[in-house]
């Protein structure tokens, strides 16, 4: 019985594909529908280059601008810390500090077996991020939650500095830009493991 469920499933599915590529074959080849419909238009250059904002992490595409630890503070209490927390520590959302000697992780080898052993250290921007550059790509296009893309770059560079400076990775005068960013020195950089989701 289940064999001759399987064999009409599978006819039916075949007739099913047959049936979709020849009517695609008479939609794209025939003539009773036209090359453009009337409406919408080609994206210019303009448009495109303004969806263009992913930051790699070399730093390649990261804009002109600035910001230091100081010039973060402020845009940090003001839109971040209600989810994450005054000091970054966390809250209804995910931690973003947490490089001090107690939550960051032995680098090296035995990185997995850490986490094994310390199922309560929070993966964070001080112990986890391999690459500052990607930081400034994720804030910049999905932060803050209610209102992504809002920040421009000088916002998202004080942000990034800030954290970055509150993660003890940079000084807290540090000038954060797109010469600056890509050459900080990620603690996780060598012993990054993906978090399985």
């Amino acid at each position: 019985m289940v064999r001759r469920q399987r064999t009409v499933a599978i006819t039916i599915a075949g007739v099913l594909i047959i049936a979709a590529a020849s009517h695609g074959q008479t939609r794209t080849s025939g003539s009773d529908y036209p090359e453009r419909f009337g409406f919408g238009r080609a994206a210019t250059h303009g448009e495109i280059d303004a969806w263009d904002i992913d930051v790699m992490p070399d730093g390649h595409g990261l804009p002109a601008g600035e910001g230091t630890a100081a010039t973060g503070a402020g845009i940090y209490l003001r839109l971040c810390a209600s989810c994450h927390g005054r000091e970054g520590e966390g809250a209804t959302a995910a931690p973003l500090v947490g490089a001090d000697p107690e939550s960051t992780p032995p680098f090296g080898p035995r990185y997995e077996a850490w986490r094994g052993d310390r199922p309560d250290v929070p993966y964070t921007i001080g112990n986890y991020w391999p690459y500052a550059a990607t930081l400034y790509d994720y804030i910049n296009r999905a932060m803050p939650s209610n209102a992504p893309g809002s920040l421009d770059a000088d916002q998202v560079y004080g942000l990034v500095a800030w954290l970055l400076a509150k993660n003890g990775l940079i000084s807290n005068d540090a000038i954060m830009n797109a010469e600056t960013l890509p050459t900080v020195d990620m603690p996780a950089r060598g012993i990054f493991v993906p978090v399985e989701r």
